[in-house]
């Protein structure tokens, strides 16, 4: 059973309104957003929308705004019922919205090759996607081209099965892609096959089981015992440069955002809510608009700074930059993970092996060491919203929870 929730979700005062399908399956609920056509003021959704008037001008826009959301609403359910819930994810809603405002779309006939509609694909995800996203389906049609080109074959959208899976595997793997890395390229190819299914492109029935190994490694995140390291190492041992780097890495383990959404929080974005410190914006790749509490750690850096955060740097800079300020901190433990190294061709790519935990800080780790360090203290749901996962499973997953790992979290409740 799906349903459907309508929400403006903007700090503007006129934005387009969300759309919110929630649905369970297997035991798991399931949450995904998607950006609709109608535009309203903040003012008349929160005060106007629901509320009887007189005001004939806003009767029309009432009934002009409910009809058109019911007409959504319902054609969305009605898709949602007639298809395999498996495959239902946020491209999914994204491609049912682009159909239902673009219905010519659905009658357009579109290349069977697997590369010729992966271009129309992208073409499609283009408004609707971050920058990164992007990245991954480039670098994914690149590998594919490769792929084809050295094999001397055309791919067509049917023969994505898997065989083909096997042999690509096996291609990957020789131009030694870490299996993460494989996992993802399948996929980026799955969810294209699925939109060109949508669009009446004959696809093998073997899609639907499509399952690829993923290396569950450890979880590499900074401990309390960590973070106190790296607050406590002597100003004389960082440059300017440095210490600033060093509070980014604090308020990154402490709000639990992606660099992308940390690295543009500005001290305009604070508010105070019941003599509460709380900042608002919206993520740079769900473009959901977020507010959360800033911990006491992360305003005593504001204090040290006059209230402003740390200078912004680039995405590079510091993920070279933090991994120097825990070598400092003395984070040498021999750790198991992946970092980038040139193979042979002079490429670089993730490499497994054991490290120094210095060496395997990266600027994401700022958000799986907050998830690690409160889960249990926090309660789950204030986790989740605030990192941003879709679903319970997905955040467990994401900080390297098992089920035995919760089973043993539940028994030490019943002893206390």
């Amino acid at each position: 059973m799906a349903s459907v929730n309508i929400l403006y979700r903007s700090i503007k005062s006129n934005a387009f309104l969300s759309l919110r399908l929630l649905f369970r399956n297997e035991d798991k609920d399931f949450v995904f957003e998607v950006k609709t056509k109608v535009e309203v003021s903040r003012e008349y959704w929160t005060k106007q929308h629901k509320k009887k008037s007189r005001d004939i001008v806003i009767i029309n826009q009432q009934t002009e705004i409910k009809n058109e959301l019911a007409k959504i609403e319902s054609y969305l359910l009605g898709v949602f019922h007639n298809t395999n819930v498996n495959v239902v994810d946020k491209d999914w809603l994204n491609s049912q919205i682009d159909y239902y405002y673009n219905p010519v779309k659905q009658v357009e006939q579109h290349s069977n090759e697997l590369l010729k509609y992966f271009k129309h694909y992208m073409a499609c995800k283009e408004e609707s996607t971050s920058i990164g996203t992007q990245r991954k389906y480039n670098s994914t049609y690149r590998l594919v081209e490769r792929f084809e080109k050295e094999r001397s074959i055309v791919i067509l959208i049917k023969d994505v099965n898997e065989e083909l899976k096997v042999e690509f595997d096996g291609y990957c793997k020789e131009k030694q892609y870490a299996q993460n890395t494989i996992s993802k390229f399948f996929k980026t190819i799955s969810g294209v096959c699925n939109h060109a299914e949508y669009n009446g492109i004959e696809t093998s029935h073997q899609l639907k089981g499509f399952k690829v190994k993923q290396h569950k490694g450890d979880h590499i995140y900074l401990t309390s015992d960590d973070l106190q390291r790296i607050e406590s190492i002597e100003k004389n041992l960082l440059t300017e440069s440095l210490e600033n780097t060093r509070d980014w890495l604090i308020i990154s383990c402490y709000t639990g955002q992606r660099i992308s959404d940390f690295m543009r929080f500005t001290d305009e974005q604070i508010r105070l809510e019941e003599g509460k410190p709380l900042i608002e914006f919206t993520q740079q790749k769900t473009g959901k608009v977020m507010t959360i509490a800033l911990p006491p750690k992360v305003i005593d850096i504001l204090r040290t700074r006059n209230g402003k955060f740390p200078q912004k740097i680039s995405d590079q800079k510091y993920n070279d930059a933090i991994k120097i300020v825990c070598k400092i901190a003395g984070l040498n433990q021999s750790s198991e993970g992946m970092r980038m190294q040139k193979d042979s061709s002079g490429v670089f790519r993730k490499k497994s092996g054991i490290y120094k935990k210095y060496e395997l800080v990266t600027s994401h780790i700022g958000r799986r060491s907050f998830a690690t360090n409160f889960y249990g203290i926090i309660p789950t749901s204030y986790l989740i919203y605030t990192t941003g996962h879709s679903t319970e499973a997905m955040f467990l997953n994401y900080i390297g929870k098992s089920n035995k790992d919760i089973a043993l979290e539940m028994a030490k409740y019943f002893s206390k």
